[in-house]
């Protein structure tokens, strides 16, 4: 095991400005023919957002999908927000890597729906139809939230497609435990989620720098914010109740790790202060040789808090570990 650990100062006093275009590779724009562009809202200008996102029709909705870049493929998935918490790692990896990533049902650009249909399967199938209908091959799964179990559980059915894993503070196990149980049981709870549907009180603390918004100017910050509406915010909590007890998609999770995955390269990158259920080393426990990745001051979003740092630990991991075992 390699643990890397880089202390560097992130208090508000270092900015990152926001991206205002694509790098000259950035710039290509993928789109299967039978998709369709999304029409960019006003609260999402170009100089917050730099790439062009389509819709992929599924389960009789649409996701919102980015596809930018070239080189290596690197998917992104996460559960619970939307696609802007990639954006300014993506900005610095585009360069050398097609990156991919895409919202979650009910979830920033894509389809809003009824909270019956708000699961991690549905998440799932979503990841297993961004891979199969923009022909992913040979790509590595970089997986944040409950995008580690809906990551898993949706590349399982294309695993000889994935190179590698990276978990960015994530899971990838049936949650045990009561802290960890409890926790899901709470924020999936019928009054937390209509607190925040009325307050919005955890998408503001989220877009602040124990969030997303350390290196984030207010224009940023606002984007983020209008991205995640009422619809969207119950939509978290409903993913949220769902992940305590879809039990079919964790033994779909359990298969593939210790199947397929079992051999591939795995890289963890964690906050320093946001390991609570000790995550980090379960993964250890389950990859022997990870690399592991803390991001000194770090929280819940380490690749907003310093994405600079995690762009180069994924650019650096990905030449001597994945690249010369690609098929």
């Amino acid at each position: 095991m390699t643990v890397v650990t880089r202390h560097t100062p992130l208090d508000g006093s270092r900015q990152v400005r926001p991206i205002t275009k694509p790098s000259p590779r950035g710039e290509s724009f993928r789109m299967p023919a039978h998709k369709t562009v999304l029409q960019r809202p006003d609260w999402l200008p170009e100089s917050v957002w730099p790439f062009q996102t389509f819709g992929l029709e599924m389960d009789r909705s649409t996701i919102a999908v980015t596809d930018v870049g070239q080189g290596p493929t690197l998917l992104f998935v996460h559960t619970g927000v939307w696609s802007f918490i990639w954006r300014d790692v993506i900005g610095r990896l585009s360069n050398d890597f097609r990156c991919v990533c895409f919202d979650a049902p009910g979830t920033g650009r894509s389809s809003r729906l009824p909270g019956n249909a708000i699961t991690l399967e549905r998440s799932a199938r979503a990841v297993a139809n961004v891979i199969r209908g923009l022909e992913l091959q040979n790509f590595t799964l970089v997986m944040h939230d409950l995008g580690g179990p809906a990551g898993l559980a949706g590349a399982a059915s294309t695993a000889e497609r994935v190179r590698g894993i990276v978990g960015v503070n994530c899971f990838g196990w049936r949650p045990t435990g009561a802290l960890f149980r409890g926790m899901l049981a709470l924020m999936g709870s019928t009054p937390i989620r209509e607190l925040d549907v009325w307050t919005e009180f955890l998408t503001r603390i989220t877009s602040t720098n124990f969030g997303i918004g350390r290196r984030m100017d207010s224009a940023s910050r606002q984007a983020f914010r209008a991205g995640i509406d009422r619809q969207a915010r119950r939509a978290f909590h409903y993913y949220m109740r769902d992940a305590r007890n879809c039990d079919r998609l964790y033994r779909d999770v359990e298969h593939v790790l210790s199947g397929p995955f079992k051999r591939l390269p795995l890289m963890t990158i964690f906050g320093e202060r946001n390991d609570p259920l000790g995550f980090q080393p379960k993964w250890r426990a389950l990859f022997p040789s990870a690399r592991q990745i803390v991001v000194a001051g770090g929280n819940h979003f380490p690749m907003c808090d310093d994405p600079e740092l995690v762009a180069d630990a994924i650019r650096s991991w990905h030449a001597e570990q994945v690249s010369p075992n690609r098929g």
